[in-house]
């Protein structure tokens, strides 16, 4: 294959041309992340990572198809299963794993863990523990962005458990009102906690529920990596040309449970087994790039390997980093509010 020839090669979806670099670059994202939470759940079971620790195996279409639908400008910000969105954004993967572990060198100084992933650098404020928390902190970056008319679009991701607190409506409605640029995503892995979707909501087609507020709403195949980008896109134009939010539902699994402390014995293996052998987003690309001649079996298995001695590394390397000085405990408690004061004019609602 010529130079010019492997240039124009790649697959296009639904008239979105995916190019064979990008394809890969999306492949190896997913994979990398799928294997930095294997190692992640090796480490809690040798309790070297310690409290709560939420995994998002099967969810790393949602991961990679969001970052490559967003801009690197944009605000983003999520629940406690936030290794895989944190990674996706471009964030040093041994500065996560420290922070899973507790180390000086984590992410947040080891002050964070697991659900409290923070990167100022790359846009990403949080990894947030409470249910629903991050809805009203998302709906602040999306006025302040409106208020300052930066062109930033802040994604703000939920659970299907998480979309049934109140502080979310509020903020739909609010969001709604002043038109500002956030996109609520909704991540619906089909359970909240160990409660199943159609036990916890009335209305389980979630991207309906943005109706009352008028927020249109879109579902996602949230296992297909090329679809998810394809359709986000979308969603980010939307909001990003000033039409105001959007809600998106994105149709996903957990292969683990709700945490590690979850032996998630409310759904049987038949049903775990069903989604990891037909819609496995990483099996799923690797067969759409193997039918275009783009990638062998072979290829992906050495890049498997590659990856496998990658996050071995990142993890002996975070591990032998100290933990933080007792004196940490004292820092990053306050700031000064007008330090952060923006000297703009304003808007009026």
């Amino acid at each position: 294959m010529s130079a010019k020839q492997k240039s124009e090669a790649g697959i296009t979806h639904d008239g979105l041309f995916f190019s064979q670099e990008s394809l890969h670059e999306m492949h190896d994202k997913m994979l990398f992340i799928r294997r930095f939470e294997e190692k992640a759940g090796q480490l809690y079971g040798l309790k070297k990572i310690g409290g709560f620790c939420h995994l998002c195996n099967g969810q790393e279409a949602v991961c990679v198809g969001l970052e490559h639908a967003s801009e690197s400008k944009d605000y983003m910000m999520t629940s406690y299963r936030d290794h895989g969105h944190i990674l996706a954004r471009g964030s040093d993967p041994t500065a996560v794993m420290a922070e899973l572990l507790g180390r000086a060198g984590g992410i947040v100084k080891g002050k964070g863990g697991s659900m409290h992933m923070f990167d100022i650098d790359k846009n990403f404020a949080g990894g947030n523990g409470i249910v629903g928390e991050q809805v009203p902190i998302g709906l602040g970056f999306g006025f302040s962005s409106w208020y300052k008319d930066d062109g930033r679009v802040t994604i703000c991701i939920m659970g299907d458990g998480g979309i049934n607190q109140g502080a979310v409506y509020e903020s739909f409605n609010m969001a709604a009102l002043w038109k500002l640029p956030i996109i609520f995503l909704v991540e619906n892995n089909q359970y909240a906690m160990g409660t199943s979707l159609e036990r916890a909501s009335a209305e389980t087609q979630l991207f309906k529920r943005g109706i009352s507020f008028k927020i249109p709403g879109m579902k996602i195949d949230g296992m297909d990596v090329l679809e998810f980008e394809k359709k986000m896109g979308e969603a980010m134009e939307h909001a990003r040309s000033g039409k105001g939010p959007m809600l998106v539902e994105a149709m996903t699994y957990r292969y683990r449970g709700q945490s590690m402390s979850d032996p998630a014995t409310y759904r049987t293996r038949a049903e775990v087994d069903e989604w990891r052998s037909g819609r496995d987003p990483i099996a799923r690309l690797q067969a759409q790039m193997i039918k275009a001649g783009l990638a062998s079996e072979e290829h992906f298995k050495q890049k498997d390997k590659d990856i496998k001695k990658e996050v071995a590394a990142i993890a002996k390397a975070a591990e032998a980093q100290p933990e933080p000085d007792a004196a940490e405990l004292w820092t990053d408690i306050y700031t000064d509010p007008l330090e952060h004061a923006y000297p703009y004019p304003g808007k009026v609602a």
